[in-house]
């Protein structure tokens, strides 16, 4: 029963993707929910032991969001911004954490939030935002909020279905790996990048 659920459930995010994908292709970058592989590669470089604020970009219907709460510790507060509408309300409607901060505004306001809540500076940007078909101006003003919101020595996570932020991402950033995960659709590369040290 419990796993004819999940099935349903899957589909059920899987559809409503699709729906908000040919909606507005500038907020929705994919077709499909990322998979259980890329999941795995997000997360195989955060210290979940050590961090005590992660911040979250774009999570969609929350495969990383609940990757992300099943091993943060019992320090660890998330912040996660979704701007889009359904997603955002699906998001709040089942996820009730005293330390899951669901937020429905733009990820170019990190640090407001990271104030408001009384929080640290962030260990760890974990973010699946469509770079790509981002303006100029909303990427970098994205990129900065997120760089300026990481402690020294903080990561920022994302992925992309190209190498097409790698220069970005080294100008701002000290180290950029990048990971090739061919088991998602479309296959993604996932880049893991440290903050400069002072």
């Amino acid at each position: 029963m419990v796993n004819s659920l999940s099935k349903i459930n899957r589909m059920t995010d899987s559809k409503n993707f699709r729906k908000q994908f040919w909606k507005d292709k500038k907020m929705v970058g994919a077709m499909a929910p990322s998979s259980k592989y890329l999941a795995q590669k997000m997360m195989q470089n955060i210290d979940f032991n050590s961090a005590e604020v992660i911040v979250e970009l774009g999570p969609g219907t929350g495969v990383f969001t609940d990757e992300i709460i099943e091993k943060m510790s019992e320090k660890t507060h998330l912040l996660v911004f979704e701007l889009n509408d359904l997603f955002y309300d699906s998001l709040k409607k089942r996820i009730d954490h005293p330390r899951v901060h669901i937020i429905h505004d733009s990820a170019e306001h990190i640090e407001r939030y990271i104030e408001e809540f009384q929080l640290t500076k962030a260990d760890v940007v974990v973010s699946s935002l469509p770079l790509a078909v981002f303006s100029d101006e909303l990427r970098s003003l994205v990129l900065n909020a997120s760089h300026r919101s990481l402690k020294t020595t903080g990561k920022y996570i994302q992925f992309q279905y190209s190498l097409q932020a790698k220069k970005l991402l080294k100008n701002l950033y000290d180290k950029v790996n990048i990971a090739f995960t061919p088991l998602n659709f479309p296959p993604a590369f996932v880049y893991t990048c440290v903050k400069k040290s002072k």
